[in-house]
């Protein structure tokens, strides 16, 4: 503004400067001029006067430097001439002073020098006899007195610079100030120019419509990072330089990375299929690959990100894949041990039945036979009769009917159907605790504790104990039941709650039993929200807990 206003100031007072000047310059030659006219033309009326009492021999005598007399005839020859020989003058018929003369009694004229420095004011006045008395004077141009004013005329334009510059810093910053005091977040609240107000109500209306856009834009980026934090499923956002530029907390959580993420994405993991999914989908394609990390499976989709054609970056979705996985892999394992569980007795039933119907067996093997058959068929209905309760356990179903059950009773009255399997291996059994209610189906919380206990029964050494413990809390009612039997080794303590999984095959053969039992414990403690806990040590006993919530 300040350099605006300083050219502008100048041009002004320049132009202004010059216009004065060159009318100045106008007015005052031609006064001049006029002056000289007047000069010139009585010193005609003096000379001619002198002339016709003297004669010629008048301008003989005249000495000045500064007019030129000329007489000069009817014809245009010069007679005489104060400042030339005449007989070199040429002839002045067609000057234009003399065709004035000729015409009206007397006549002006003025000429240029060819370098237009100077001019020449002639005046000619017809005399009595016909001649012609011509005066002339030099008279300085505009070009010269321009010269001449030189010096003086850059004196002045050097202090119109001056005070210009002097003058547009004064003003804009006069200008300026008002202008940096505005109070911009509240512009309807300034007190200054008049001509800002149109600008300071538009600022008004655009910083109304800026906050309402902010925090719209607020709202809207809170909504997406509440959404982005609560996925379940890990989500980066990375550029096309490979540099993190969000990473939610699932995705930390998944991948074990640091609080703070940032700079490379490879920062955050290094195996193969991670940085094989970031470089395809920076490369253009979209890339669905499956990673295994620290005994999780994730499935990783990574797309590129376009702006104009180009890419600017990628986002990875991260979605573990691990419980899917196991359900398949458990659904495949029950489907192969089922089929397992089921073709054992089926082959033992299948060649005794077909030994008995080729005859030749004395009444004694029939027995046998009939025996072995009658074992196996029990022990294929106890194994559909496990899988029918696990299959209604999974689908909670609605037919069964909830009812207060006392845990300490029920536990007694097991005690009593269990005291004959545990006589065989003099195990004791004891109980301990007292009354302990819990909301529930009877038939179910019956089978939880007659399954631990039988196990603890089965897998328990003669002579051992089995201690069942019942108590409760303000918020729960706990059932414990512990042995001091074999044990459970460590590296399978996390799978013994799995269907069909014996820790020993050929021991658990030799035990009985159908490979449910526990898996009918946990899911009938999922069934009443109960948490369940397992502890247990090698050729030391093993202890397992139900903590029931209280409703």
């Amino acid at each position: 503004m300040n350099k605006k206003i300083f050219r502008s100031s100048l041009l002004v007072a320049l132009l202004v400067l010059t216009a004065s000047f060159v009318m100045m310059i106008g007015i005052l030659f031609n006064y001049f001029q006029l002056q000289i006219e007047k000069e010139l033309k009585n010193e005609a009326i003096y000379i001619s006067a002198a002339i016709e009492n003297e004669g010629t021999e008048y301008l003989k005598n005249i000495v000045n430097n500064e007019k030129r007399v000329t007489l000069i005839s009817a014809d245009g020859t010069v007679i005489a001439d104060t400042s030339v020989e005449a007989d070199e003058l040429e002839n002045h018929l067609d000057r234009e002073e003399i065709k004035k003369a000729l015409a009206d009694g007397h006549g002006t004229s003025v000429r240029y020098s060819e370098t237009l420095t100077e001019k020449v004011v002639y005046y000619a006045e017809l005399l009595d006899d016909g001649s012609i008395l011509r005066v002339s004077t030099k008279q300085y141009t505009v070009v010269t007195v321009l010269l001449g004013l030189s010096q003086s005329i850059s004196v002045v334009i050097l202090l119109t610079f001056i005070l210009s510059f002097i003058l547009s810093r004064r003003v804009s910053k006069s200008i300026v100030k008002p202008i940096n005091e505005l109070d911009l977040d509240n512009p309807e609240n300034n007190n200054t120019y008049e001509e800002l107000s149109p600008l300071l109500s538009k600022i008004s209306s655009q910083h109304k419509t800026i906050e309402k856009q902010l925090h719209e834009a607020k709202k809207q980026q809170e909504e997406f990072s509440l959404i982005i934090e609560n996925m379940s499923d890990g989500l980066l956002i990375i550029d096309k330089n490979m540099q993190v530029l969000m990473c939610n907390t699932s995705a930390k959580k998944l991948l074990n990375a640091s609080e703070n993420v940032n700079g490379n994405v490879f920062s955050v993991n290094r195996s193969k299929s991670f940085r094989q999914s970031v470089e395809k989908s920076l490369g253009g394609e979209r890339f669905e690959n499956e990673m295994v990390y620290d005994d999780r499976h994730y499935n990783i989709i990574a797309n590129p990100v376009y702006e104009d054609s180009e890419i600017i970056g990628a986002f990875i979705v991260i979605i573990d894949i691990t419980d899917t996985i196991q359900r398949e892999q458990m659904r495949r394992e029950f489907t192969s041990n089922v089929s397992h569980e089921l073709k054992t007795p089926l082959t033992s039933i299948s060649g005794f039945a077909e030994m008995m119907m080729n005859g030749g067996i004395d009444e004694a093997t029939v027995k046998d036979f009939s025996k072995s058959i009658y074992d196996e068929a029990q022990r294929l209905i106890s194994l559909v009769i496990d899988i029918i309760r696990i299959s209604e356990l999974d689908e909670k179903s609605n037919m069964f009917v909830k009812e207060k059950v006392d845990l300490y009773e029920l536990s007694e009255e097991i005690i009593e159907r269990l005291k004959p399997h545990a006589d065989k291996k003099s195990i004791k059994m004891n109980i301990f605790g007292g009354k302990a209610q819990v909301y529930g189906v009877r038939k179910i919380l019956d089978e939880i504790i007659y399954n631990l206990c039988d196990n603890a029964v089965k897998y328990n050494n003669n002579g051992g104990t089995v201690d069942i413990i019942v108590g409760t809390t303000d918020n729960e009612t706990i059932l414990t039941v512990r042995d001091n039997g074999i044990g459970i080794p460590k590296n399978a303590q996390k799978r013994v709650f799995e269907r069909f999984y014996r820790v020993d095959k050929s021991r658990s053969k030799e035990k009985g039993g159908t490979g449910l039992g526990l898996s009918i414990v946990k899911h009938g403690a999922v069934f009443h929200n109960a948490q369940i806990t397992l502890e247990s040590q090698i050729n030391e006993g093993t202890s397992i807990t139900l903590k029931f919530p209280k409703q």
